[in-house]
């Protein structure tokens, strides 16, 4: 039994279509709810929801702070790698990018490191491309046991692995591994990745399956807005949300909202998605869950990212660099996107504390969870 099951289930147009039917009264119905079903996430992903946007980012605030009070957590990436097997329409590290290729020694990685320390951090992302015969199971090993004395809390986004491999890493100090979908309609996943390991759309779809039976601490699951419709996609993120959550409960989860931005070698997104449009998916996941974390990255705009720290998002990323060794080893190389807010973790932590909100470097420890 996987989500498979359940994702086989549904028609990506019946769902889309049931979606753009939603009317004021459903989205009235959702936001009055005691306990909200998918049905009524349907309705808060409608475009008939865009004329409710204050109520619900008023409740979305108010359940925000329920649950996580007025704290943001600051996380950054460390790139490793940006060597990759898979041919992907919307990414920089895409095998057809003609690139200087690179992964970083333990040398250069501790160069990193003293950087990223010196910032504040105690929350690291790390990050690389898929390429099974460099970046693989024994690289992670020793990246693990060379950083586990540095940070308090180590996520990963890297490349699907099998149970027992997650099963080798937690133990190393792998407390978190964020894997995207990209894009829940079928036949599109396969015009977005032609080639390599990650074309196998069933393989992706049952990582946090496996994840959760390893014991992940916690996970993070997302799309990449721009590849399909937005609506529909951030569904099949909820549904699969939903099953996660009822069938490894001891896993805590968290949203990312990657819109597609440029690289080298440039995708057009097939559907653009406004900042008020993001706005309502925010709102949207926060008022459907109370317990889900979002983290919302560089990705966005300054102005953007000024706006949303009230509506529902518990973590964001200052200073990213998305090329492998971009914070001290080799600044120039080529990024994975290009980022679009630029300001110093100082910076956006004085922003967050203008607001009213506690920067939270360190949330937990390792023995809290044993």
């Amino acid at each position: 039994m996987s989500f498979k099951t359940e994702f086989d289930q549904y028609n990506w147009d019946e769902v889309r279509a049931g979606i753009y039917a939603k009317t004021s009264s459903d989205v009235e119905k959702a936001l009055n709810a005691s306990k909200r079903t998918l049905e009524d996430f349907k309705a808060l992903v409608s475009p008939a929801a865009a004329a409710y946007l204050e109520p619900m980012a008023r409740l979305s605030q108010k359940l925000t702070q329920k649950r996580f009070g007025k704290t943001i957590q600051m996380y950054i990436p460390l790139y490793l790698s940006n060597e990759c097997t898979n041919i992907c329409t919307y990414c920089g590290f895409s095998l057809d990018n003609k690139m200087r290729r690179r992964t970083l020694t333990n040398e250069e990685i501790l160069r990193e490191i003293a950087v990223i320390k010196k910032m504040g951090y105690e929350h690291i992302l790390l990050v690389t491309g898929e390429a099974n015969q460099t970046v693989h199971v024994p690289y992670f090993k020793k990246v693990l046991e060379l950083i586990r004395p540095h940070f308090a809390m180590i996520s990963m986004e890297v490349q699907p692995l099998d149970t027992e491999e997650y099963q080798e890493l937690i133990p190393m100090g792998l407390n978190s591994v964020l894997v995207y979908q990209e894009t829940y309609h079928r036949e599109d996943y396969k015009k977005h990745h032609p080639k390599g390991k990650k074309s196998n759309f069933n393989y992706r779809l049952d990582t946090p399956d496996r994840l959760g039976k390893a014991g992940i601490h916690k996970m993070g699951l997302g799309v990449l807005i721009g590849l399909e419709d937005w609506r529909t996609d951030s569904f099949f993120t909820a549904l699969h949300l939903d099953y996660l959550e009822r069938t490894y409960w001891q896993t805590r989860y968290s949203l990312s909202f990657p819109r597609l931005r440029p690289f080298s070698g440039g995708l057009e997104p097939k559907v653009e998605m406004t900042d008020k449009e993001l706005v309502q998916l925010i709102c949207a996941y926060r008022i459907m869950n109370e317990e889900l974390e979002i983290s919302l990255s560089t990705r966005e705009s300054e102005r953007f990212r000024n706006h949303c720290i009230p509506l529902g998002v518990t973590s964001i990323s200052a200073g990213s660099k998305t090329n492998p060794g971009g914070y001290s080893v080799e600044p120039g190389s080529l990024e994975q996107f290009e980022i679009s807010d630029e300001r110093t973790p100082g910076e956006i932590a004085e922003m967050i504390r203008s607001k009213g909100y506690e920067v939270v470097w360190k949330d937990w420890d390792a023995i809290l969870n044993v």
